[in-house]
């Protein structure tokens, strides 16, 4: 896999776990795909973020949104209603990544307009293989929207 060096990609990672935050910036290092992420612990975050509001006036738009669905603050599918109602938003694709596997979020996520649902295995070379499999795709073959 060649690294895309002419435009980076940027990714808003919106995740409450340390642990995994570590993990998936690590894998995404790795890879030599250029790429920034900024990162969110929590939803009204992830949504000052997305805003431009407050601290993050200097933040790029993302071109991409991985959000876990439990998170502080504002919950993530709360977060995800507000992204895909939101005009300016919407087009950002955002891959749920998360550890429920109900199907009620499942559905109720792909409703709202995800893009993806991925479950978060609790084994951690599975867990390296699906954050690798994200990467794989939407950094190296899907053609993602400008900003």
């Amino acid at each position: 896999m060649s690294p895309r060096v002419s435009n980076p990609i940027e990714i808003l990672l919106v995740e409450d776990n340390p642990g995994d935050v570590r993990l998936i910036k690590e894998v995404f290092k790795d890879a030599k795909i250029y790429n920034a992420m900024q990162v969110a612990y929590d939803g009204e975050a992830a949504m000052e973020i997305l805003r431009g509001e407050g601290e993050y006036t200097d933040v790029p738009s993302p071109d991409l949104i991985l959000l876990d669905l439990n998170l502080p603050k504002k919950d993530g599918r709360e977060v995800l209603r507000e992204i895909k109602g939101d005009e300016c938003l919407k087009c950002i694709p955002v891959v749920i990544l998360t550890t429920s596997n109900a199907e009620e979020d499942l559905i109720e996520t792909y409703k709202m307009n995800a893009n993806c649902y991925i479950t978060k295995p609790v084994d951690l070379d599975q867990f390296i293989n699906v954050v690798e499999s994200i990467e794989n795709f939407w950094l190296s073959i899907v053609k993602l929207p400008s900003r």
